[in-house]
């Protein structure tokens, strides 16, 4: 069995390239939700959309988000009723947050969502939201404190980062078979995700923290940060505003007390001392997805460590 904490694109690569090597139904993913916002009256979880999209093999490649070969025919008349659109959804990407929103206005809870989305997607394996309580990432930046969505997409990350916010945090518990998961594993994997505001915000849910360090299972990170940039995202712009380093050793560092092994791209050879000094074991190979191939035999390099 494996234990994957993931974010968005990076993690949802790395996954697809785990399926091919694990079956399916051994794999539990445990996904950030604090990007989650409601938008034209309804819930949108981009995270765990991302990832199931992905792994159903309906995802648009090219956008990098949403449904491939997708319209935006409402979108276009919501508009033209002066309605804001910044948020983009495709018309068969509506009708996953319609179907959410209806579950949770009936009473279920957001896992119980998910997994009905999985079902009628045909994924075998298990995605779990984080929490199913209500908890926002927020970015305070030099143009005021706004969600982490309006910060990254409405605003293009352009203002300057001055803190993060975990709205929630004191109050949110982690969703049921969260803990579990993490506890009766072969291994936790924490996929190549944004450290701060995805694996971060997963991180800040009660309990979960310390069951990673508590767990028998082998916990291995990947790095996101790759050359000094992080592969996709504001990472950076975050890490900076928070005072850290933009590096595979400040990601390391977060993470070194609960982490056995850590895996680095090649181009960040030279921080293998550093984070070895943390106490951690390196494992330096190409980290970028840019095939299935490569997927694959990340995938592979992640499991030859769980022995």
């Amino acid at each position: 069995m494996i234990t994957a904490l993931a974010g968005g694109v990076g993690a949802a690569r790395f996954l697809q390239g785990l399926t091919c090597v694990v079956p399916e139904d051994e794999i539990t993913v445990i996904v950030n939700t604090g990007d989650d916002i409601e938008l034209y009256g309804l819930h949108i979880s981009p995270d765990l959309d991302i990832v199931m999209y992905t792994l159903a093999d309906i995802v648009d490649v090219e956008r990098g988000w949403g449904i491939r070969g997708d319209t935006f025919n409402c979108l276009d008349m919501l508009r033209r009723y002066r309605h804001k659109t910044w948020f983009k959804l495709g018309d068969r990407d509506l009708a996953t947050h319609i179907y959410r929103t209806q579950l949770l206005k009936s009473g279920r809870p957001l896992s119980e969502a998910t997994e009905g989305l999985c079902q009628r997607l045909d994924l075998k394996l298990r995605i779990l939201p984080m929490t199913n309580d209500r908890f926002e990432t927020k970015v305070a930046t030099d143009a005021g404190t706004m969600h982490f969505q309006e910060y990254l997409v409405k605003r293009g990350a352009q203002d300057m980062v001055m803190g993060v916010i975990f709205e929630g945090e004191r109050e949110a518990r982690p969703a049921p078979g969260v803990i579990d998961s993490i506890l009766n594993t072969d291994a936790v994997i924490i996929c190549p995700s944004n450290p701060i505001v995805s694996i971060g915000t997963i991180l800040s849910v009660k309990n979960i923290r310390s069951t990673l360090k508590e767990t028998e299972a082998k916990v291995i990170g990947i790095s996101p940060i790759v050359g000094g940039s992080p592969v996709k995202g504001p990472a950076d712009k975050l890490m900076r505003g928070l005072g850290l380093e933009v590096s595979a050793y400040a990601v390391a560092a977060l993470y070194q007390d609960f982490l056995d092994a850590f895996v680095i791209d090649r181009m960040d050879e030279a921080e293998r001392k550093r984070i070895e000094k943390l106490g951690l074991h390196v494992v330096i190979t190409n980290t970028l997805m840019k095939s299935i191939q490569d997927k694959v035999r990340l995938a592979k390099v992640v499991l030859g460590l769980v022995g």
